[in-house]
């Protein structure tokens, strides 16, 4: 039971996140420098995310190298910091509240679920490494860990050129809404 109902969660997640995306656009108000700044910001994110993703095998090995040495999230916490970027592009305050309650109401769910997966899959290993780990914000020094080597291989393997993208056209789609509407 606990199982499915942290499942469908999970599948609101991405439901939210097309409406969530639409309001955040009706209300984003850019500015050059804001797309500039929450640019940088956001791209900030993508290297933690490609990072991480260059070096997580899902489902054949538990990830503790690169990224994962200083966060058991690295993708979740570049995700955060994309959004930041994107709200930092967008220039409202509305819409980073709604973004801030956006993560904070799924993904913790999201996040102990994934642990209790790991847990089952990796026993002792998972927990002697999630002893040493935070969950989500990096420790400044990385924690003792086999030499995993990042692989582009796995980075396309895990789709994460998808985030760029998203990301890219997010910026664009805030470009447009700054060159194009009628000023208020």
């Amino acid at each position: 039971m606990m199982r499915a109902s942290s499942e469908a969660w999970s599948r609101w997640r991405v439901r939210a996140g097309y409406p969530l995306a639409l309001v955040f656009l009706w209300l984003a108000n850019p500015s050059q420098v804001s797309l500039v700044s929450g640019g940088v910001v956001g791209a900030i994110g993508l290297v933690m995310r490609a990072a991480a993703a260059g070096h997580l095998r899902k489902h054949e090995a538990l990830a503790t190298g690169g990224p994962y040495a200083y966060t058991r999230n690295p993708l979740y916490f570049g995700s955060a910091i994309l959004a930041a970027g994107l709200v930092l592009a967008a220039r409202t305050w509305v819409a980073g509240l709604l973004v801030g309650g956006y993560f904070v109401l799924f993904y913790p769910a999201v996040m102990r679920r994934e642990e209790a997966e790991l847990r089952v899959n990796y026993g002792l290993a998972f927990e002697e490494y999630a002893a040493g780990v935070p969950l989500f914000w990096p420790r400044l020094t990385a924690k003792k860990s086999p030499g995993e080597r990042f692989s582009w291989a796995l980075y396309r393997r895990n789709h994460e050129y998808q985030a760029a993208l998203g990301f890219l056209l997010g910026l664009v789609v805030l470009w447009l809404k700054m060159k194009f509407a009628a000023p208020m």
